[in-house]
């Protein structure tokens, strides 16, 4: 028997989907805050990295107790990789190529892919 439960009570399957999101989108923060604390030599942005991979990983394994781990692990890394992604091209001037855009548009419909076949 799995236990489920979690500080917030017990971890549905909605709710652990609501959990990869949320550690996704703190993959990306922490992926962005290793180039930002340029090798852990900035504390402040070396503070937000480390806090962001702790509740990215945190959120993970509370997301693990119910969904698929390989579904669970694929769209998690799915977020982080395209959420890094377009902001490396937003924020750090990274090539717009459309052959690199329509990659990251692969990445998304694996994602969508992988989510609803569960």
């Amino acid at each position: 028997m799995v236990d489920d439960r979690s500080p917030w009570g017990t971890v549905t399957e909605s709710r652990a989907w609501v959990f990869i999101v949320v550690a996704g989108l703190l993959e990306v923060t922490w992926a962005l805050g290793l180039k930002f604390s340029q090798g852990f030599s900035r504390p402040g942005p070396s503070a937000i990295t480390i806090a962001a991979l702790a509740g990215s990983m945190w959120l993970l394994a509370q997301a693990f107790r119910v969904l698929p781990a390989g579904s669970a692990y694929a769209v998690w890394v799915g977020i982080g990789a395209v959420g890094t992604a377009i902001l490396g091209v937003v924020l750090l001037g990274e090539s717009r190529s459309l052959m690199r855009l329509f990659c990251i548009a692969l990445i998304v419909a694996g994602i969508i892919g992988v989510r609803v076949t569960k």
